[in-house]
C-alpha cells in the first residue's frame, strides 16, 4: 500500500506541476523525488506495523553508518543528486533548449537524479553529470530566442570600403530570415587591415527557437548572398597574396615562368 501511495502521490505531483508550470523538467524530477521519499517512509512504517520496530531502528542506524561510509565511496553520486535538486529549482535551461556545456552542444532532453541528458545535433546522446552542469558555464542559445552571428569578409585594398559596406548592408536588410526590429541591429564595421585584404566584420541577428535550422542555415545563406552580391558588383575578394622579392643575387632559383598556354 505504501508503494502504491508513493507512486500515486509522485504521479499526481508530476502531473499537477507540469499543468501549472508547463515545465516537464522540474515536474519529472520532483515527482520522482517525492516517490522515492514516500517509498522509504512507507518501508519504515511497514516494518513498525509488523512489529519489527527493532529492525526498522536497526536499519536507520545502519543507514546512518552506511551513509557515512558510502559517502566517501559515492561522493560523486551525492554531489550529482544535490546538483540535480538545485538545477530542478534554479537552472539555466528548459526542455528542448539548445545549450552548450563545455564542448557539448545540443538540445536538453531530460534532467535525471545524476545526470542531464543532451541530444547533440549529430544524433549523440550525451549524459553530463549534474555537478558538471552546475559548475561549468552553460551557454543557452534559445533563452530569449535570439542569437547574433558574426563573420569576416575580406575585400581588396583597391576597392571602395563604403560601397562594399552598402552592398553587405543591403543583403542584411533584405534577407527574410534575419531579424529586423528596433532592438536587434544588423550592421557592418571595418575590422582589420590584413596582409592581403581589408576585413569587414558582419553582425546580424537570427531567431534560435530552432537553433539548428534557423541559426546555422541562415548564417550560410547570408554568407552566400553577400559573396554573390559583391562579385556581381565587381568587388574583388582576393585570397592571401604572397610577395616574393628578388634582389638580383640569387642563383639557381627554383622558379619557372610559364606562358599562358602552359597555365
Amino acid at each position: 500500500m505504501g508503494i502504491l501511495i508513493a507512486r500515486t502521490v509522485g504521479g499526481f505531483t508530476r502531473s499537477r506541476l507540469e499543468a501549472r508550470s508547463q515545465d516537464p523538467l522540474m515536474s519529472n524530477f520532483l515527482g520522482n523525488t517525492i516517490k522515492l521519499v514516500f517509498t522509504l517512509v512507507a518501508t519504515m512504517l511497514a516494518l513498525q506495523t509488523a512489529g519489527l520496530s527493532g529492525v526498522a531502528g536497526g536499519l536507520l542506524a545502519t543507514a546512518g553508518v552506511s551513509t557515512l561510509v558510502l559517502g566517501f565511496a559515492f561522493k560523486d553520486i551525492g554531489q550529482n543528486f544535490i546538483a540535480g535538486m538545485i538545477l530542478a529549482f534554479n537552472r539555466p535551461f528548459h526542455i528542448n533548449d539548445t545549450v552548450q556545456v563545455g564542448e557539448v552542444i545540443g538540445k536538453v532532453k531530460a534532467l535525471k537524479f545524476r545526470y542531464t541528458h543532451i541530444k547533440t545535433f549529430n544524433g549523440q546522446d550525451v549524459h553530463i553529470p549534474n555537478a558538471d552542469v552546475l559548475n561549468k558555464p552553460v551557454a543557452n542559445y534559445t533563452k530569449d530566442g535570439f542569437f547574433r552571428w558574426e563573420f569576416l569578409v575580406g575585400i581588396a585594398y583597391e576597392e571602395d570600403i563604403d560601397t562594399a559596406r552598402q552592398i553587405i548592408q543591403s543583403v542584411l536588410d533584405s534577407h527574410k530570415s534575419v531579424v529586423h526590429d528596433h532592438i536587434h541591429e544588423n550592421f557592418v564595421a571595418e575590422d582589420e587591415l590584413a596582409t592581403s585584404t581589408v576585413n569587414l566584420k558582419v553582425f546580424f541577428w537570427v531567431e534560435t527557437l530552432d537553433f539548428k535550422r534557423a541559426a546555422l542555415v541562415t548564417r550560410g545563406e547570408v554568407m552566400r548572398d553577400i559573396k554573390v552580391s559583391l562579385e556581381q558588383k565587381g568587388i574583388s575578394l582576393p585570397a592571401d597574396i604572397v610577395e616574393l622579392k628578388l634582389y638580383g643575387k640569387e642563383k639557381n632559383f627554383p622558379v619557372a615562368l610559364l606562358n599562358k598556354r602552359e597555365w
